[in-house]
């Protein structure tokens, strides 16, 4: 998502508002395929579980769509934008088919509520570390070759071999622990229960969707930024070399936050930081690059509670809907988490594209003061504006550890109370 609109607007040569339209209609089909891979995950039963071998079997498909996704076709241009399409939709739903099965792992591996903190802060810290290498090292990997397009190409066939390596590894390397009862049977009514009767994963669905629009947003705009605001399109790999191993630090701290804070409270130090800087940036002059360098890399690290901490409260969610409900929908509760963090990035992804759209932006020429202050805007006050709604609803979120863990306690009594007949 880093550089997908970059690559349509300025490589692939789409329009912004296609770029747009590609974007949102991808989401629409999410909105069927998510729950249908959530329903798939919930019912499958295999010898080697029912999460990883969705996770064996798609990781090739969506290495290839994703090397499509990233090339040029020897297409006019109404060809193109149909190929945009045909290839972002695809790889949505390549996409679907991995990391549905793939985060609900995080549910599967232990039911305690602390180890899914250090779970997810060590999930997040390599995620972090891919998203380095992509964000720093894609610019750098392409302009080794003339060509940029083929540069995007060759670089996304690279990451896709690296891509499905680590899923494989994945797969042989877990072990599903925490399964529905045996006797379970799911039906539609069911999972949906878990989802519309579970006031905390709505809580924790609101700051997750904030938390990755946020930072979207940032991501998809920052390359405009440096090479139209700033003149300085060199620099578009040093910000993310920057501000990108900040949250490393950030993630050292986050554990302890969730201990002192809870994990809402870690969350609502985050926004807090974010929101300061913003605005800390949004007053910076374009000259003052070192300035400009720290707000940015003080606004990822405030990032990092929001990111690590809204996939550790999502499992929480799988029991209180259990424990609430009576049936573990685990497939359900992710497949809405997967489809929200997808809308999220969307909304940053489409909705920098629809801006510029209505700024009259035109790609590699000087632009209006109208763009570069919509560019401006978006690249600090966005953040601030989504940080105050993710705000909100931090103060609203009720499943604390205390409670979490009298949760589980209470589901196991029950267990052990119908494996003796009582």
């Amino acid at each position: 998502m880093t550089y997908l609109l970059y690559f349509y607007t300025d490589v692939l040569q789409i329009s912004a508002a296609a770029a747009a339209g590609v974007m949102f209609v991808a989401r629409l089909v999410d909105a069927v395929t998510d729950p249908m891979m959530g329903a798939i995950a919930e019912r499958t039963r295999t010898r080697w579980g029912r999460l990883r071998p969705h996770i064996l079997f798609g990781a090739i498909p969506m290495g290839v769509v994703a090397v499509l996704t990233f090339t040029v076709p020897p297409f006019g241009d109404t060809g193109k934008v149909w190929w945009a399409y045909i290839t972002y939709i695809a790889f949505g739903i390549a996409y679907t088919v991995i990391t549905i099965p793939y985060s609900a792992l995080s549910a599967s591996l232990t039911a305690d509520h602390h180890e899914r903190t250090i779970l997810s802060t060590v999930r997040m810290a390599f995620a972090f570390a891919g998203g380095l290498v992509i964000s720093s090292g894609m610019p750098k990997l392409v302009g080794t070759f003339a060509d940029e397009a083929a540069g995007y190409q060759i670089t996304m066939v690279v990451f896709a071999l690296v891509a499905t390596a680590l899923l494989w590894l994945t797969v042989w390397q877990t072990a599903e622990r925490v399964t529905p009862p045996a006797s379970q049977r799911l039906s539609l009514r069911d999972s949906l229960s878990a989802v519309i009767h579970n006031p905390p994963l709505v809580v924790v669905m609101v700051m997750f969707t904030c938390g990755m629009l946020s930072f979207t947003i940032r991501q998809a705009v920052a390359a405009y930024y440096f090479k139209y605001n700033l003149g300085r399109p060199d620099l578009i790999g040093d910000w993310f070399l920057v501000t990108m191993p900040i949250m490393f630090v950030g993630l050292i701290f986050t554990p302890m936050l969730a201990r002192r804070f809870g994990k809402s409270g870690g969350i609502l130090i985050g926004a807090i930081v974010t929101i300061f800087c913003g605005i800390g940036m949004y007053f910076t002059p374009y000259e003052e690059i070192e300035l400009i360098f720290m707000w940015g890399a003080l606004m990822a690290l405030g990032g990092t509670p929001i990111a690590v901490l809204g996939w550790a409260m999502l499992p929480d969610t799988v029991e209180y809907a259990q424990w609430r409900l009576g049936v573990r929908a685990d497939g359900a509760i992710f497949s809405v988490s997967s489809f929200f963090q997808k809308l999220a990035k969307t909304l940053g992804g489409a909705g920098v594209a629809a801006a510029l759209a209505s700024v009259g932006y035109m790609a590699n020429t000087d632009q209006s003061a109208t763009s570069l202050a919509t560019i401006h805007n978006m690249m600090t006050l966005a953040p601030v504006a989504i940080m105050l709604v993710l705000i909100i609803a931090a103060m609203n979120y009720r499943l604390d550890g205390h409670t979490h863990t009298r949760i589980v306690a209470e589901l196991r009594s029950r267990e052990e109370a119908a494996a003796s007949g009582s």
